[in-house]
């Protein structure tokens, strides 16, 4: 795929460090992989000897990781947001040999911690950071002469060649960021990465023509998959954002580059539509036009195409996944006519699982169909309302996990189904709809379950709340943590006091539209946002001794 791609995309345009002037076509990315496949052979690297990148979105880390698999060992994607400690672990536990990594990301860490690795270069300008090998020989200066000298007449398209490899082979190992707090490294194979690829191309997700506005981190397997791996496979644009994404510079980007798809998380949705489209629908006359069959669809036009300029206004669809979407937030989407769907997957699985694009008929609340002829889903010992755990197997699924071999065992049932570790139901068209996780489950006083993200939706739809957390207290009581949006309540002019009561009656209104067995008890504040993974789930597991 990628040597087909460099060579006929040679003069196009390939990635753009956005704010930058940086910008490589297909031919020189395609020049500075070689310079790395020159380093990895001086530095004695094998083939399925590992490599570990570790840094923000840019041009560099792409250059990395596919000269990394181009060149037949395997890349280690290590998330910016992990804190040194864990990094050390991960490099360690994967063996990587190499590590490419951003000046920022390198403090805390020095070469002792990871006696395995032989030379960190930095990711920002290519320096040999610290190394165990000889600096002289191994510098990019070096490396840049023995390129010349092994390509006196240039490097060209019709150079490019890549040794061949079996899709059976291992192509990353990703370590997983849930919400759990206990990462494991998924063993993918080339035949995983290519599934994903090859499916974001035949449907048109990616196409030569492609600009995408790259925000999710590379590191996770979402953003990687399409807004990266698909999009120059296909010979498209990618515009990589380093920042962090806020919607601010994000709604720049859209009005500069108009993209043409988006791929997000919900946080990034939910944020622009509290922003952008609240505060219109609340004032009185939209409200109440909104509310009349016929003039409705009028307002609902405006808003739609209001929204659609503000993210560029060229884009087939925006693309959800990562957590479950808000579903007030989705239901006006739908509501408006907005183009917008939302997928299904997990690192597992590189990442995907289900998707059903817009224009295809995608239902409310799913998260669509398997992916046809290449993944299958099915739910296990579903009680008598059809929920069930989701297990999955097909083209995309892992090998299993790195050095964990009872993980691997625990992960898959007897007969190779991958559990997913996700609550479900399918309808009778195949469509799947989330309804939590197995492990956030609660049950209720006379063994109802309870899926507490379903609570914690309707709570975060009410005024002046950001997030919110759902928890159960020793004596089966439901107790909501719950973060006040302190620039609302600032704005407002509430006390603390007057919010305090403010919750209260936000907890009574959310418990009338809830089963006598969901009632929450108790509404606590918190002073700050929750932590979260880098693909803005909360981590749960820090919060459950704190009722």
């Amino acid at each position: 795929m990628y040597e087909r791609s460099l060579r006929e995309n040679w003069e196009r345009p390939a990635v753009t460090d956005y704010g930058t002037t940086v910008t490589l076509t297909y031919g020189q990315l395609a020049i500075n992989i070689e310079k790395l496949h020159i380093l990895f052979k001086e530095s004695g690297i094998k083939k399925n000897d590992k490599i570990a990148v570790m840094g923000k979105n840019n041009s560099n880390w792409i250059t990395v990781y596919l000269a990394t698999i181009t060149y037949g060992a395997i890349i280690v994607p290590i998330l910016q947001d992990f804190r040194a400690n864990d990094a050390i672990h991960i490099i360690n536990h994967s063996g990587a040999k190499l590590l490419f990594i951003s000046d920022i990301n390198w403090e805390g860490i020095d070469l002792d911690q990871i006696p395995n690795v032989l030379m960190a270069v930095s990711l920002n300008d290519w320096h040999a950071i610290s190394m165990a090998l000889d600096p002289e020989r191994f510098n990019f200066e070096a490396i840049a002469q023995l390129f010349r000298e092994k390509h006196p007449d240039g490097y060209w398209a019709k150079d490019v060649h890549f040794d061949e490899r079996s899709n059976a082979e291992i192509g990353s190992i990703n370590y997983t960021s849930g919400t759990t707090g206990f990462s494991k490294g998924v063993i993918m194979p080339l035949n995983g990465l290519a599934g994903n690829v090859r499916y974001g191309m035949e449907s048109g997700m990616a196409h030569r023509d492609s600009r995408f506005v790259t925000f999710l981190p590379l590191a996770h397997a979402y953003g990687c998959a399409f807004d990266f791996l698909a999009c120059i496979a296909a010979g498209g644009h990618t515009w990589l954002v380093g920042r962090t994404p806020s919607p601010k510079i994000l709604l720049q980007a859209f009005a500069e580059i108009k993209p043409t798809l988006i791929l997000s998380v919900p946080l990034i949705l939910e944020k622009i539509y509290k922003k952008m489209i609240v505060p219109q629908i609340q004032k009185a006359p939209v409200s109440w036009v909104l509310k009349v069959p016929f003039l409705d669809e009028v307002v609902c036009g405006k808003i739609r195409e209001q929204l659609i300029q503000a993210f560029g206004g060229e884009f087939r669809q925006i693309i959800i996944g990562g957590a479950p979407l808000n579903p007030e937030v989705e239901a006006f989407l739908r509501r408006i006519k907005f183009p917008m769907s939302v997928g299904y997957g997990m690192t597992e699985c590189a990442p995907l699982i289900c998707f059903t694009p817009y224009d295809e008929g995608s239902k409310l609340y799913s998260c669509g169909k398997a992916l046809p002829g290449i993944m299958e889903v099915k739910i296990l010992d579903p009680n008598e309302d059809g929920v069930g755990e989701v297990v999955t197997r097909g083209e995309n699924t892992m090998q299993g996990y790195y050095k964990n071999p009872q993980a691997t065992k625990d992960s898959f049932t007897k007969d190779g189904w991958l559990r997913t570790g996700d609550l479900g139901q399918l309808d009778e068209d195949g469509f799947l709809y989330i309804k939590g996780r197995c492990k956030t489950m609660l049950l209720g006083p006379s063994g109802q379950n309870i899926y507490p993200e379903e609570i914690e939706a309707k709570i975060n739809n009410m005024p002046f709340v950001l997030e919110s957390l759902v928890l159960q207290h020793e004596d089966n009581r439901l107790v909501a943590l719950v973060c006040p949006d302190y620039n609302e309540v600032d704005a407002s002019g509430m006390t603390r006091e007057q919010l305090i009561e403010y919750m209260e009656d936000a907890r009574k209104q959310v418990n009338s539209e809830l089963a006598a067995y969901e009632q929450i008890a108790i509404v606590k504040l918190y002073p700050h946002e929750f932590e979260k993974t880098p693909k803005k789930s909360i981590k749960r597991f820090l919060y459950t001794n704190m009722v």
